[in-house]
């Protein structure tokens, strides 16, 4: 579905992505891991065409995202959500107008359908009782959800997650990680979620790929990740106290 063919960026003299080769799967949760400056969040801009590589290609189904332009350009970003790592919402706007934004700019639906739809996506996330809050009056992780709520309420097929659970206590972030699988189970969608918290990423993920100097030094399963020999890999799951059967220690 998504697909990566020998791309490169070079950003500030040096290759931030280095002939980087790989395709993620309809239907997958694809988490990317590294240290910080690895690149991630560069390689999750090329999906949606926030950047553009300065060689190779970015393809989405037969659609060369990369090089696209126009009305097919935006047709092919109509396919994505997006989970910004602070959340994105607007200070001024309740959660649900903030939900409700993208439906009444990029849709024809009537202010009764825009309800329907705003009140169903907030049962989904459990902020049924919260619509009518500011996002200063809720909690970090109750503005993911929000954020969250907002990313899937035009029905994306891919949803691209920036840092879902940074800034947020333990037990928020396992509630998170739980509720994007739930999702993209639940709604039949494809997941790419950049983030530092690799607990996070095992729990949720179905692969598993860590970037390093612009190139995936591993990318397996989370049963797979974690037995990896691959001494940089070993380095970031002990940095985190994981051992071997993905448990911290």
């Amino acid at each position: 579905m998504i697909r990566f063919d020998n791309v490169t960026k070079r950003l500030g003299g040096r290759n931030v992505l280095d002939g980087l080769s790989f395709e993620i799967s309809k239907g997958e949760i694809f988490a990317i891991v590294g240290s910080s400056g690895a690149g991630k969040s560069v390689l999750l801009r090329h999906i949606v065409r926030l950047l553009v590589p300065t060689a190779g290609s970015v393809w989405v189904d037969d659609t060369e995202i990369s090089a696209a332009d126009g009305r097919n350009l935006e047709r092919t970003r109509e396919r994505f959500g997006y989970l910004f790592q602070g959340g994105a919402l607007l200070g001024w706007m309740s959660v649900f107008e903030n939900i409700a934004l993208p439906l009444r700019e990029k849709t024809t639906l009537s202010p009764e359908q825009i309800e329907m739809r705003v009140l169903e996506v907030l049962r989904m996330v459990g902020l049924e009782e919260d619509g009518d809050k500011l996002p200063n009056e809720i909690s970090g992780g109750m503005q993911k959800r929000a954020g969250l709520a907002r990313a899937i309420v035009r029905q994306p097929e891919i949803v691209l997650y920036d840092e879902p659970t940074s800034g947020l206590d333990p037990v928020t972030s396992r509630s998170i990680d739980a509720l994007i699988r739930s999702l993209n189970h639940g709604l039949g969608i494809t997941s790419v979620v950049v983030t530092h918290d690799l607990q996070g990423a095992l729990t949720s993920a179905d692969r598993i790929a860590m970037l390093s100097h612009g190139r995936f030094i591993e990318v397996a399963s989370p049963a797979a990740f974690v037995t990896s020999q691959n001494p940089d890999v070993r380095a970031f799951l002990d940095a985190q106290f994981i051992s071997k059967d993905g448990l911290r220690v």
